[in-house]
């Protein structure tokens, strides 16, 4: 096989978004693979995103956004932009969610490769939710906004996920899974809160919460310790999303880890402070909770709303 017909076989969407915004950018990243059967969708994003997505969806292999290669398309000359066009000449068809308002990186990346580029907004504009808008921008229809499932957990990631459960002290099927956490603090439902709503469903349903906590939650471990609640830190995303998918339910601020339960499938219920859930809200089977600010949303409300969507009795 030539070259060119190697390229033509490869396609990649560059995306620099965090967890949340890659979550909502999946139907259309699905639908670019439906659009192009039989060829290679390969995603550049955050290294640990990049790696999430590789076997997980569509996505048959990633790379990190921050290779050599991108950035010597800001700046490049000399053996630079050699490195990046023997990197990015591999792909018949180019996808980039990343600097669209930077003339020279999109001449740069453009002259890269033989292939087609297309450049989008990382946030396109438009009325409606923005997993639509990625949609429109793509010229694909919003028909498929609602699909669930776009990343699957992988038989290691639910052996781990359940293996972390078993070591909390928790049955996989009688587990709601808490995600207390969020990049900003305004997103934050207070963690006392989450603790009241474990102990009032505790004696409501026969289920146990656990709550799952990664690095940017670590100032939130000693008030669940106190409150003697069993928790999984740190877990790898993969793990994260098979815990939510086996779970009864989850429930969670409007966040990444939120966005990610959603996408692999899992029932759940999600709070929002000052964000618009019209706008942003997870995709999937998810109740929406919304308060501001979010402290306002009562702990009975949730426990309501939990007591809906729970798989258990």
């Amino acid at each position: 096989m030539s070259g060119c017909d190697t390229a033509e076989r490869r396609m990649l969407v560059v995306f620099p978004g965090a967890l949340g915004d890659l979550m909502l950018a999946m139907p259309a990243i699905a639908a670019i693979a439906r659009q192009n059967r039989g060829v290679s969708i390969e995603l550049m994003a955050r290294g640990e995103l990049a790696r999430l997505a590789q076997g997980h969806s569509v996505v048959a292999r990633g790379h990190s956004i921050d290779r050599r290669e991108v950035t010597a398309l800001f700046h490049e000359s000399g053996s630079e932009g050699s490195a990046s066009r023997e990197f990015f000449g591999r792909f018949g068809r180019i996808y980039s969610f990343f600097a669209f308002d930077d003339a020279r990186f999109r001449a740069a990346l453009a002259s890269s490769t033989d292939g087609t580029v297309s450049f989008h907004r990382f946030r396109p504009v438009g009325e409606g939710h923005i997993a639509a808008a990625y949609l429109r921008d793509i010229e694909e229809s919003d028909e498929f906004l609602d699909a669930t499932n776009l990343l699957e957990p992988s038989q290691e990631d639910i052996a781990e996920a359940k293996a972390a459960l078993e070591s909390a002290g928790c049955d996989a099927s009688k587990t709601i899974a808490i995600f207390p956490g969020s990049g900003s603090q305004k997103k934050n439902w207070p963690a006392e809160n989450f603790v009241q709503l474990a102990r009032k469903l505790s004696g409501e349903i026969d289920a146990r919460a656990v709550v799952v906590l990664g690095p940017a939650e670590e100032n939130l471990s000693e008030i669940f310790h106190e409150a003697g609640l069993p928790a999984i830190e740190n877990a790898e995303l993969g793990t994260v999303a098979a815990i939510a998918k086996i779970a009864a339910c989850f429930v969670g601020n409007d966040s990444g880890v939120s966005h990610l339960a959603a996408t692999a499938g899992a029932r759940g219920v999600v709070l929002f402070g000052p964000t618009d859930p019209a706008r942003w809200r997870p995709l999937g089977c998810v109740e929406i909770i919304r308060g501001e600010p979010i402290e306002s949303i009562a702990v009975n409300e949730v426990e309501a709303a939990v007591m809906r969507t729970c798989a258990v009795a």
